[in-house]
């Protein structure tokens, strides 16, 4: 039987029980997609892995998932203006994606950045973050429905079209050169890292959707939030970029065989 490839997904340091238990976890909608639409075995990478020990760790994997996550990325990474005091923050996490973003890229080794992954993939190349869209004054909000009792459809409905760029991976993907996605981020890329390509806008300018220049394998990251349903008709978009991650890794996995 021909074996899987191994992708590793990264977690966000959660509390709980009243402050008393940390844990480290990853959204179960991301994983599911990735088992059932990328089609390939995930194991979770704690977010406070010793950067000693990420090279044995990347040598036994063959792609990496930057999954969203409620902390956003500390501005000292990027030489933005320090938090707000109430700011949730998540430093392991911050420092291990940082880390590991460059080993796999070493490596050509297939990574897919969702939410917040286009923001890590993007600091990690030199570029910087929006501390907050909707407070600047030429862009739109960006930030999920502010109601409490809003559901999760109503939470993770399209809400806005992007346009692709000329050269789009994503218009060769689709042939067709817009897209409506979903909207749950209150940052965003304000300056594009050096080495990466913008793939895609919002109608605001915000960029949407990002590639590693020549890039031998997957390297492409949204700030939209595909792993909500991408089996439905109107999510195939987000089902072909699971399906292509999925590809991209076996291939990495069987060159290594």
């Amino acid at each position: 039987m021909e074996s899987k490839p191994i992708i590793g997904i990264i977690t966000n340091e959660t509390v709980g029980f009243n402050g008393r238990q940390r844990s480290h976890s990853a959204g179960k909608r991301y994983v599911d997609a990735v088992m059932n639409f990328a089609d390939v075995v995930p194991i979770l990478i704690p977010a406070c892995i010793r950067k000693g020990d990420l090279g044995v760790l990347l040598d036994r994997l063959d792609g990496v998932f930057l999954t969203g996550g409620r902390a956003n990325i500390e501005p000292h990474h990027y030489g933005g203006q320090t938090f707000p005091d109430d700011e949730v923050i998540d430093p392991d996490r911050d420092r291990s994606v940082l880390d590991i973003i460059p080993e796999c890229v070493q490596r050509n080794m297939p990574i897919f950045g969702i939410c917040r992954g286009i923001q890590e993939i993007n600091v990690a190349y030199g570029g910087t973050i929006f501390y907050r869209v909707h407070q600047q004054s030429d862009k739109e909000d960006h930030r999920m429905p502010q109601n409490d009792d809003a559901s999760l459809e109503e939470i993770f409905k399209p809400r806005h079209q992007i346009a692709f760029t000329e050269n789009s991976l994503f218009k060769e993907f689709l042939g067709q050169d817009t897209y409506r996605v979903n909207s749950l981020h209150g940052q965003g890329i304000d300056q594009l890292g050096a080495g990466l390509s913008a793939e895609a806008y919002s109608p605001d300018g915000l960029i949407e959707a990002i590639s590693i220049d020549d890039y031998k394998s997957f390297g492409v990251a949204i700030q939209w939030h595909a792993e909500f349903h991408p089996e439905r008709d109107e999510n195939h978009l987000n089902k072909l970029l699971f399906q292509k991650f999925g590809e991209s890794c076996r291939h990495f996995h069987l060159a290594k065989s």
